[in-house]
């Protein structure tokens, strides 16, 4: 569950400021809600919903599960993609940094 505090490629500080990750909840949010409309998508295909019996509320079952497995992963990834809205990766950058990202990588390890 923890993150690096400095990214082991170029350096760049992870916390940008204080209450960065913040924003994370909204895209954690939306990703919450893809995953849930595609369980819900996959199980209305297998095996359909009925008001007859709790298919339904079985489905709700299963996918809040789904959910509560998948949130660690869903808060990293959602955490990558906020980062990735304020900071761009620079292929070369590592050439230009030269021996200050090394160092940096070095002092994170």
């Amino acid at each position: 569950m923890k993150m690096n505090d400095r990214c082991p490629a170029c350096g760049q500080l992870m916390e940008i400021e204080v209450g960065f990750w913040y924003g994370t909840s909204y895209v954690s949010y939306g990703l919450t809600v893809a995953l849930s409309v595609a369980t819900c998508i996959a199980w209305w295909a297998t095996i359909g919903f009925s008001l007859q019996d709790s298919r339904f509320f079985v489905w709700m079952g299963v996918n809040m599960a789904v959910l509560v497995i998948a949130q660690p992963y869903l808060m990293r990834l959602s955490r990558a993609i906020w980062l990735s809205f304020f900071v761009k990766y620079n292929e070369g950058l590592e050439d230009r940094k030269g021996r200050g990202a090394r160092a940096a990588r070095q002092q994170t390890a």
